[in-house]
């Protein structure tokens, strides 16, 4: 049994691709930190463009991790919360937070800086 292989968890493998596509992650984090409005969500993740963030929506929304409220009024106000699911995820996104911040370094911080001292720096 030097040579059995395991198998990665389908489940796990399938949470992993949907909270880890690109900006969906970031996105989520935004909608945590009470960012619910669209323009809100695109102003706290820097470089995610208007397209991108409609489809990672949409894919978040199908997927029963987001709800898209409406509010009738002029102009029209939607906004974007946590369903149940996604609420679910919140100590797995402080932990990915507080991995991040004793781990990876900051842009322009060198690499060695944050593995010798085992922190990240700044906090978010």
């Amino acid at each position: 049994m030097v040579n059995e292989v395991h198998r990665v968890c389908e489940r796990y493998h399938a949470a992993i691709e949907l909270i880890g596509a690109r900006w969906s992650g970031a996105i989520l984090r935004a909608i945590f930190t009470d960012h619910h409005r669209y323009a809100q969500i695109k102003a706290a993740v820097p470089g995610l463009s208007d397209t991108m963030l409609a489809e990672r929506l949409r894919r978040l929304e199908i997927e029963g991790l987001v709800e898209r409220r409406v509010t009738p009024s002029i102009p029209v106000q939607v906004e974007y919360h946590l369903t149940r699911k996604g609420a679910d995820l919140e100590e797995v996104m402080q932990a990915v937070v507080t991995w991040s911040h004793k781990w990876l370094p900051l842009p322009g911080q060198p690499v060695g800086e944050v593995l010798e001292a085992g922190v990240g720096g700044e906090r978010d």
